[in-house]
């Protein structure tokens, strides 16, 4: 090569830039940038924690594995004429490695890119989900095959090219399955309140069921970043209610001046039984213009404690609240509590309009200390009472791991505490992060007694979602103490269950008791309950009795019903119940579950998802594949890509099975 030659090539133009190259780029660093994150995310589980976090020697050298596989395909770079000579002399060897069963799937954690004050520069990450989704999940027919109608139980379909299929096995009991080359469980150290799964009542003997309505979306949000992370959550972290209340239904609103919402009623076959039927219970608040919410008095608790120096508290924490502040008008205020060893008041009652000092007292906080929790919620009601706004809203927004071990660590102190402020016209939300040593059952105590509601937020698309999409509900309370309670007819149901709440589950005599809190609604918040129900006369799970009452079940009528719905809530403010009742009749039951509405075949679907990860018996007939197929035939225009989301923690639980 001479120097003439040399000379030429300035001449000569560069090609335009390939668009195909650049994403490439993008998604290599992308991903670069979610192992290092997940590495360091490891690392100090394991500083914070006495016992591994899914660890084991085969954890190891898969993580090795993995990190040398990615460093050679990323980092190294080689002239062209050298790229080509080793593509001819690549060992075979390493073409297998690459092609075994073995071979562990990378799973990202979720990203979480910088953010400015109010340039919005992180609604970038939101736009770039959605449009992966929709590259991924093309947009699927308005309803289900007739094949996948006529008997999801055997579903048979082809699943379309951008859609990988899994085989999968019965989940193994406890909820757990194994996770490549080994079994582990997912956030060792985090805690969540034990329960057992819901059983079958007999009609005949137990024909009232009643509960406490659930609009958290804690469970859903932690379950999908355990899968992402390549593992199955404990069963107990699965409460299936929130997973179906994690998304929005087109319920029908009610009118303005009336009843704060309508319930709407819907029965049709089960999907994974077809001797029974589902009832599907839907309410949906009006929503509200942020405009026209009433002035905000926000006191934000925040936890600065030593066990929330990690990437996914207190950085990820700040951003949240950014964006909190950024849609907040010069008529709300603003106060910043933190705790770690002891309470501080970092910024007195602030005006909305000043949100650079907001901003500013936010991005300051620094991590240390131990967690003096009790102590932090009392200074926090202090400032709120000093800012009271009466016929505001006045709400201390809590967040944190949930490690609380200094002060009053008991939860019913706590929320004895939290209960008399709530008298008061204080409530209190829950927001929390990180894993390790995430303490869901205190969090959901506390919320609940303090009217709020609980989320945790992993990742920058949910805090966008909890604190920006759904502001109006976090904020506007429509309804109290929301009780639901269904009376079955034992002329038409043998058998019923009810599909989750089972840690809301209330006494028959709790319904009319107005001294009872309940769950609560706010402004635009759907809420769905689903009971699976055996008709008179269908096999159920329990044999009839040989000396009872043997007669043939008679003929349902076009005037009969199922059952009998009762509602009762308060308006916010107020403490006398009031009641909204309607049947459950058999006419306009659907004869096939295409028929049914849309929103309750994908809501049917999620059901389904959340039962199979606790490892539930009464779903040992429906596949990952069943699952997917009727929540792909549901999903709709998906505008938010959150069920396109869920279509792929499908997969990942399939996978893992």
């Amino acid at each position: 090569m001479n120097d003439e030659f040399l000379k030429s090539l300035k001449n000569i133009e560069a090609p335009e830039p390939s668009g195909a190259a650049r994403t490439r780029a993008l998604d290599a660093a992308m991903a670069a940038f979610d192992a290092a994150q997940a590495e360091e995310s490891e690392k100090n589980q394991k500083k914070n924690s006495e016992s591994a976090q899914g660890g084991g020697t085969a954890a190891r050298l898969r993580s090795i594995t993995s990190r040398w596989k990615r460093n050679w395909t990323m980092d190294i770079r080689v002239p062209l004429g050298a790229t080509v000579a080793a593509l001819l002399v690549v060992p075979m060897g390493w073409y297998f490695l690459n092609q075994t069963a073995l071979t562990p799937v990378e799973l990202s954690m979720p990203s979480l890119p910088p953010i400015t004050s109010a340039d919005g520069a992180g609604e970038m990450e939101v736009a770039n989900v959605q449009t992966r989704q929709a590259q991924e999940f093309p947009t699927a027919p308005a309803a289900i095959p007739a094949p996948v109608a006529e008997s999801l139980g055997n579903v048979a379909m082809e699943q379309t090219a951008a859609s990988p299929t899994f085989s999968s096995a019965p989940m193994p009991a406890g909820g757990f399955a194994r996770t490549g080359l080994y079994e582990t469980k997912a956030g060792d150290g985090d805690r969540f309140t034990a329960f057992d799964e819901g059983g079958v009542k007999l009609t005949a003997n137990e024909p009232v069921s009643t509960f406490s309505i659930d609009v958290d979306t804690t469970s859903y949000a932690y379950m999908r970043r355990v899968l992402e992370m390549g593992q199955i959550p404990p069963a107990d972290a699965i409460r299936v209610e929130e997973l179906i209340n994690y998304f929005s239904y087109d319920y029908p609103a009610p009118e303005a001046g009336g009843a704060p919402f309508l319930p709407t009623i819907a029965v049709h076959p089960s999907p994974w039984n077809a001797e029974s039927r589902l009832v599907h219970i839907g309410i949906r608040a009006q929503d509200v213009d942020i405009s026209e919410v009433p002035p905000a008095n926000l006191v934000f608790l925040i936890d600065t404690s030593g066990s929330m120096d990690e990437p996914d508290r207190l950085p990820l924490l700040k951003r949240a609240f950014a964006l909190l502040v950024n849609e907040l008008s010069a008529d709300d205020t603003v106060s910043i509590v933190t705790y770690a060893g002891a309470a501080g008041v970092v910024l007195e009652p602030t005006s909305g309009a000043e949100k650079r000092k907001i901003l500013a007292a936010l991005e300051n906080l620094q991590p240390g200390g131990s967690t003096a929790g009790a102590q932090g919620i009392e200074a926090a009601y202090r400032l709120a009472q000093d800012a009271m706004i009466e016929g505001g809203t006045n709400r201390v927004l809590l967040a944190t791991d949930g490690d609380f071990n200094v002060g009053i660590s008991d939860p019913d102190g706590l929320e004895r505490l939290i209960e008399g402020e709530r008298r008061k016209g204080i409530f209190l939300s829950v927001l929390g992060f990180g894993m390790g040593n995430y303490n869901d059952a205190t969090m959901q105590s506390l919320a609940q007694a303090g009217n709020g509601t609980a989320a945790y937020i992993d990742s920058f698309s949910e805090a966008r979602k909890v604190l920006v999409e759904e502001l109006g509900g976090t904020l506007l309370m429509v309804a109290k103490d929301v009780k639901v309670q269904v009376e079955f007819n034992p002329a038409a149901v043998s058998e019923y269950r009810l599909i989750g709440y089972e840690t809301r589950a209330l006494n028959r005599e709790d319904f009319n008791n107005d001294a009872v809190d309940a769950g609560d609604v706010g402004a635009g918040h759907s809420v769905t309950a689903i009971y699976e129900i055996v008709p008179a006369g269908a096999r159920g799970s329990v044999d009839p009795l040989r000396y009872g009452e043997n007669a043939a079940a008679p003929a349902l009528g076009e005037d009969d019903e199922f059952g009998f719905l009762k509602i009762r809530y308060k308006a916010p403010d107020s403490e006398v119940s009031q009641l909204i009742e309607a049947p459950i009749p058999v006419a306009g039951q659907y004869r096939a579950i295409a028929d049914a509405p849309q929103d309750m075949r994908f809501a049917t679907a999620v059901a389904a998802f959340g039962q199979k990860l606790r490892g539930s018996g009464h779903l040992a007939a429906m596949s990952w594949d069943d699952i997917r197929a009727l929540a792909l035939f549901a999903r709709g225009e998906d505008a938010s890509g959150r069920r396109s989301e869920f279509l792929r923690l499908v997969d990942i639980a399939a996978s893992l099975d």
